[in-house]
């Protein structure tokens, strides 16, 4: 696996580094070793898998509040996404900023996504499957979120066409930083 440094101190794009031959590839998509060995989370929890019918869709920006954060390893298996961390961790030299990037089925990708961050993607595509593994349970009662265009963060989403959200995710205040 090759581990690509985002702008968000601890964000990194995962890719994998298939071996082929006539009969396709073989790629190793996690190691809890590789991951230890750059001090990224090896361990997880939980894996969870989600569909969505229609590309402009967002799901987040969400993150677990203190003592629950996660560690999240996002994975797209079908389609396309635009997946983004913020950083949310006041003393990280990179508090307040977010990065992105595009995971598809076909690139294999993946996001690691630090502790202390929030996440959430957009489909660039309709019929859309992400599949990520979280290093604690979901806590009720400690998350939180930012809206998608909340004027404190920026962030530039990929699809131009409608923005579908929850209603949750629709009313998240203004972060304030």
């Amino acid at each position: 696996m090759e581990f690509i440094e985002l702008p968000v101190t601890g964000a990194y794009l995962v890719r994998l580094e298939p071996i082929a031959d006539e009969r396709g590839f073989f790629a190793r998509a996690f190691c809890t070793e590789e991951f230890a060995a750059r001090g990224l989370c090896p361990h997880f929890v939980q894996t969870n898998l989600a569909h969505t019918d229609r590309a402009g869709t967002i799901r987040g920006l969400h993150y677990q509040t203190a003592p629950y954060e996660e560690v999240k390893l996002v994975r797209c298996i079908r389609g396309a996404i635009w997946a983004v961390c913020v950083d949310l961790r006041g003393d990280s030299p990179t508090y307040g900023q977010w990065a992105g990037a595009e995971l598809t089925a076909e690139n294999r990708d993946m996001l690691y996504v630090p502790a202390g961050c929030a996440h959430g993607y957009q489909t660039l595509g309709d019929d859309t499957e992400v599949l990520y593994s979280v290093s604690a349970p979901y806590a009720p009662g400690h998350e939180g979120g930012i809206r998608w265009d909340d004027p404190a963060f920026g962030i530039e989403w990929k699809y131009a066409g409608e923005v579908i959200l929850s209603d949750k995710d629709r009313d998240w205040e203004d972060y304030q930083l």
